[in-house]
């Protein structure tokens, strides 16, 4: 058994992981485990967890960990197979079953680490590299694999990864009958008729064009799609003397201009918009409930 002092969590992807002390000497990252330097060994797994502490970091706290040797491969004794994506469901599977870390982690637990990674792959995308993307969708995919394997061991109503895709690919069939199906859409728009007639379809027990729209939105994000689907009954947005921007880089600065003044007043403009998206949808609710 190889003991020493855990950082960061080495089946976090992304994460850092360190061993020190004991018989390891000194970890470096490799392949989502730890190498150990003077080794050949895959890695080595985070087996139990002693004593915990609050360390300065949010992903694991500071604490004595056991760890073990283990070969490389997607699982302990396994190999890599041509299909990628059951490899990585398969080796959340084993990170599940054996990391003692990773069985205390609820869907709850997860949601700080999937905010971070949806800001990391869109990072990514704005000013990264290929490689950049390519490592962060794998980082949201495992999150993803965390939720579903999370899910599978649900005593009341388990599900597993193979259902989420399963339940995917139907949807997505449905939405594009033109593609799976004889209807027939030669423009976006056109595509678009469709895709909002198979969704509200599907969700035809929704009273609200504000269902379904998520409070937990960034509140710029949160107030456009507000604002669209006010519009589809009929509520207005709400104008201002603001003079009006010609092009997306001028609507930036006069957003910048706007944060800057709430700075200076003191006035926290995340929360203003927010409040201010609050009373729009609640006039939206209003004017729906006067029309029914």
């Amino acid at each position: 058994m190889i003991r020493g002092r855990g950082v960061w969590h080495p089946e976090i992807s992304g994460a850092r992981a360190l061993c020190q002390g004991g018989s390891a000497g000194e970890g470096v990252p490799h392949s989502g485990k730890i190498a150990v330097r003077g080794e050949e060994t895959g890695g080595i797994e985070c087996l139990s967890l002693e004593s915990p502490e609050r360390g300065t970091r949010p992903h694991l706290p500071r604490g004595r960990y056991s760890w073990r040797a283990v070969p490389p491969g997607p699982a302990e004794g396994g190999t890599v197979s041509d299909d990628a994506l059951r490899d990585a469901a398969d080796t959340m599977r084993a990170v599940r079953e054996r990391c003692a870390w990773t069985q205390t982690i609820d869907h709850r637990d997860l949601v700080p680490y999937l905010v971070e990674e949806s800001a990391e792959v869109i990072d990514a995308v704005e000013s990264g590299t290929r490689a950049d993307l390519r490592e962060e969708l794998g980082d949201l995919l495992w999150q993803v694999l965390f939720h579903a394997e999370i899910a599978a061991g649900d005593a009341d109503d388990p599900f597993d990864i193979d259902d989420v895709a399963r339940g995917l690919t139907e949807k997505m069939v449905r939405r594009h009958p033109h593609v799976f199906g004889d209807a027939v859409a030669s423009t976006p728009e056109e595509v678009l008729v469709h895709w909002n007639a198979a969704k509200a379809a599907e969700k035809n027990e929704r009273t609200s064009v504000l269902d379904g729209v998520s409070d937990h939105m960034p509140a710029l994000a949160l107030a456009q799609k507000v604002m669209g689907k006010a519009a589809q009954v009929g509520v207005c947005a709400p104008t201002h003397h603001l003079a009006d921007p010609e092009t997306e880089a001028e609507l930036g600065d006069a957003l910048l201009t706007l944060v800057h003044l709430a700075r200076t007043r003191g006035w926290d403009a995340e929360r203003a918009l927010r409040e201010r998206v609050r009373a729009l949808r609640a006039e939206v609710r209003a004017t729906e409930a006067g029309a029914s």
